[in-house]
């Protein structure tokens, strides 16, 4: 089964933490977002392998938009 996860505000994406075929945690910030110069951790939500990441630094995301897809644990 796999988990999106997805962006909860309009914002800028600063960096992506994790690359495909990493192993992540519910914990784990993997994609860092800048919305009204504050930086917005992402978190896994669910343990897991990432098996696809949507979007790239410099993308502009709106609330709902994909980041990164989770294979769960």
């Amino acid at each position: 089964m796999s988990h999106t996860v997805s962006a909860e505000i309009v914002a800028n994406v600063l960096s992506v933490d994790v690359a495909v075929g990493d192993t992540v945690g519910p914990e784990d910030a993997v994609v860092l977002l800048e919305s009204m110069k504050m930086e917005i951790p992402v978190l896994a939500d669910v343990a897991g392998t990432v098996v696809e990441i949507i979007v790239a630094p410099g993308d502009v995301v709106n609330d709902g938009d994909p980041l990164v897809v989770i294979r769960e644990a």
